[in-house]
């Protein structure tokens, strides 16, 4: 090897007396007295310790500032004090000569390497390349590629091809906001970069290929959450033709609990087949599409014996309630638990216990003392039992809820069965719902997908005999642990229907024909069913990681505004360069005027 015998952690016992050359960064210098001190040497793989014991190498390590890249010629020896946490604790190295490979020209770092996690986040973004040298961060990417080897080496062992596909394309209405780029040899025309493969992995399936899948990057102008990164993102894109919901399932349950046992912080995980639990089930009993099983906590609906009890937020309104057995919390733990929630959903939760007396005490229950038998029977209490209660609009009562449960999870351990992965599908979602901008009828998730009840389902929401709000569609995502890994559907193929699809959102069939021009084409030269899915590796390797954060399992992540601090990304460019794309800036206020 290039500047080394060895790595700096495979020296061990039966090395004793060889003379051997390490190369890595020199981590910390500790002098005892004298012209005694224990210099750290760090590469990739390990630490090897070096001791120094003439004055002239002295000399050499204190005109070395730390994190300097070294190589060292030495002789190994037995240590006196071993230590028994590392593979090299047992030896030690003489160095007779250091030669300094590339020097730390500065004294002070910008935060201990060991201990980077502790800095500030924007810190540690601009020096990634000093944060990735610890080795806790540094784990995380390596656990990425061993992730990524092993999906691939899994979806090549069921017949799947690897196939990329353009990064310049076209924009098209995904849902999300696309990335453009100018078209230098076509004034005032733009590229986009894609948000996901679909079109073309549906291509392929038109084109005859029968398994497809790539480890694809996508891009999304989105703002940055703790379980998504702005900018780009990759996923485990798969497609397969003449394929069922089904087929997909048995595919996903069969690739993801092996890597997800292998890898993960803990060493459970769901065996197929996972729960499967349609949309409107998962919003009424957990209160959220991506519900979280460790939690055995459900939601039960209350409206109808709370919305009169007097209680000003419960009237006319929708209210859920959820039981927690054995709840041993303080009053102030209550309090923050309500607080937490409240900034999460933007709604408050309300609460009531029944105390080992068996009365209802504490936060509500005034309110409830009238009705305390049907309560009580109606939620199955007994003593010392804490009730969460949420209130509002239909949706909102949900979303609180589904925010109260997840922090409840977190507070009562009893109740979270932590140490797992819990999968689930979450199916027949809505094909359409209101959008939340626009008030108007909008696709709810992959507008590509095959309504249930296909072409006759659509004719009936066009001539007003089904409500379109009632409409599911094969669509379904895979949850785990409360993180929603993907989203997939079985594709409308049928142009047909893709037309009448698109109607219902007011996009007539020359919209169709103009916006997806190479779809709709394709599906006119008879185009096989065909399903697919697409989980994220950023969300899957966070999760086998245990991290809080998806920056912290991505190599160079943005910050959560969308800026890469190392690289100074986005910048400004040279007018030149604005010439030959044929664009103008134009300032905030003019825009306005104009």
């Amino acid at each position: 090897m290039q500047n080394r015998t060895h790595t700096c952690s495979e020296l061990r016992l039966s090395d004793v007396g060889k003379r051997v050359q390490l190369s890595g960064w020199m981590e910390n210098v500790r002098e005892v007295g004298g012209s005694l001190a224990f210099v750290i040497l760090r590469d990739f793989y390990g630490t090897t310790q070096l001791v120094i014991e003439t004055e002239e190498m002295m000399q050499t390590v204190r005109s070395i500032n730390k994190e300097s890249t070294i190589c060292v010629w030495g002789t190994v020896r037995e240590r006196t004090s071993k230590n028994p946490n590392l593979p090299t604790g047992d030896i030690e190295v003489v160095p007779e000569s250091i030669e300094v490979l590339g020097r730390c020209r500065y004294n002070e770092l910008p935060f201990q390497i060991n201990r980077s996690t502790d800095a500030d986040e924007a810190i540690r973004l601009k020096y990634r390349y000093l944060d990735l040298r610890n080795p806790e961060v540094k784990k995380n990417i390596v656990m990425r590629c061993n992730v990524v080897a092993e999906l691939r080496k899994a979806m090549m062992e069921h017949g799947f091809l690897e196939i990329t596909t353009p990064i310049l394309t076209a924009s098209s209405p995904e849902g999300a906001r696309d990335y453009l780029v100018p078209a230098r040899k076509h004034p005032g025309e733009f590229y986009a970069l894609p948000q996901a493969p679909q079109q073309f992995k549906q291509l392929l399936m038109t084109s005859g290929f029968d398994r497809y899948f790539q480890i694809a990057p996508c891009f999304r102008d989105e703002d940055a959450r703790g379980d998504r990164s702005p900018g780009e993102f990759y996923q485990l894109d798969m497609e397969m033709a003449f394929a069922s919901q089904e087929d997909v399932f048995s595919v996903i349950e069969d690739v993801l609990p092996p890597v997800f046992a292998k890898y993960g912080t803990y060493n459970r995980a769901s065996s197929a087949p996972f729960m499967r639990i349609p949309y409107t089930e998962a919003m009424e009993t957990y209160g959220t599409d991506k519900p979280d099983l460790r939690i055995d906590l459900k939601a039960q609906d209350v409206t109808a014996l709370l919305s009169d009890i007097g209680f000003g937020p419960f009237e006319g309104n929708c209210v859920k309630a959820v039981p927690v057995s054995n709840m041993t919390c303080t009053r102030k733990q209550i309090d923050k638990l309500c607080a937490d929630v409240e900034v999460i959903a933007g709604s408050k939760p309300y609460w009531f216990r029944m105390d080992e007396k068996g009365e209802l005490v504490g936060g509500i229950a005034k309110f409830l003392q009238e009705k305390k038998e049907e309560v009580v029977s109606a939620l199955g209490l007994k003593p010392n039992t804490f009730v969460g209660l949420t209130s509002g609009k239909k949706s909102a009562a949900q979303k609180t809820m589904g925010a109260l449960i997840k922090q409840l999870g977190l507070l009562c351990p009893e109740h979270m069965d932590k140490e797992q992965y819990a999968f689930c599908w979450i199916v027949d979602f809505p094909m359409y719902e209101i959008g939340e901008e626009s008030g108007e009828l909008e696709f709810c998730h992959n507008p590509f997908s095959m309504p249930n009840g296909g072409l006759e389902i659509l004719k009936k929401a066009q001539n007003g005999e089904v409500d379109p709000l009632s409409i599911t569609a094969f669509q379904y995502d895979v949850v785990c642990n409360g993180i929603e890994l993907s989203s997939g559907a079985v594709r409308n193929h049928d142009p047909e229907i893709m037309i009448e699809a698109f109607k219902m959102v007011h996009l007539g069939e020359e919209d169709v024909k103009a916006k997806f021009p190479a779809m709709y084409n394709a599906f006119c030269y008879g185009a096989p069913p065909h399903a697919g899915i697409a989980p994220g590796v950023d969300r899957m390797v966070m999760l086998l990681a245990g991290s809080e954060t998806i920056r912290e399992v991505i190599p160079f992540p943005m910050n959560k505004n969308a800026q890469d601090l190392m690289m100074g990304a986005p910048s400004t460019v040279e007018q030149k360069q604005l010439d030959e794309l044929h664009i103008a800036i134009v300032s905030e206020k003019k825009a306005e005027q104009q």
